[in-house]
């Protein structure tokens, strides 16, 4: 059964379960390249029992291997501003078409293994397919970028 009002704390439970599936369920879950590969993945059906089986619901399994969770942490635009990650880099993922847009990004997740409030990150990723969620995205990257420093007069 799907669960269409998902919550924080089912989120969380989502994270968890992750967590807790054993590092040989993880790294079947890592070693998949893109989202549409998770239906041959036992441990995608295990850790969606609940929630169905959503292309939502994939993106957001795609992308949990590489995410970390901080209660009240931050945002995945505000973890990708803090990294220092290019904005060009950021562009091309925003610019891309589905799924080579989510396949970017988990490469970009890879490389950074960003530490973030795994919840915000959650309803940005099940909501992935709507425009202003890259937008969201955009805006929190570049309102939390370091200012270059100014050298002294």
């Amino acid at each position: 059964m799907a669960k269409s009002n998902l919550t924080a704390e089912d989120f969380i439970r989502l994270y968890r379960a992750f967590e807790q599936s054993g590092k040989g369920a993880q790294a079947e879950l890592r070693r998949v390249v893109k989202p549409s590969e998770l239906i041959e993945v036992p441990a995608f059906y295990r850790l969606a029992q609940g929630f169905g089986q959503s292309e939502n619901i994939r993106r957001l399994i795609y992308c949990l291997p590489w995410l970390k969770h901080q209660d009240s942490g931050t945002t995945l635009g505000e973890a990708l501003a803090l990294a220092k990650v290019s904005e060009k880099r950021l562009f091309v993922i925003i610019r891309s078409g589905e799924p080579n847009d989510l396949v970017q990004l988990r490469r970009l997740l890879q490389q950074v293994k960003p530490t973030v409030d795994f919840v915000k990150t959650a309803w940005l990723l099940i909501r992935w397919h709507q425009p202003e969620q890259k937008q969201k995205l955009l805006e929190d990257f570049f309102l939390h970028q370091q200012a270059p420093a100014t050298p002294s007069e």
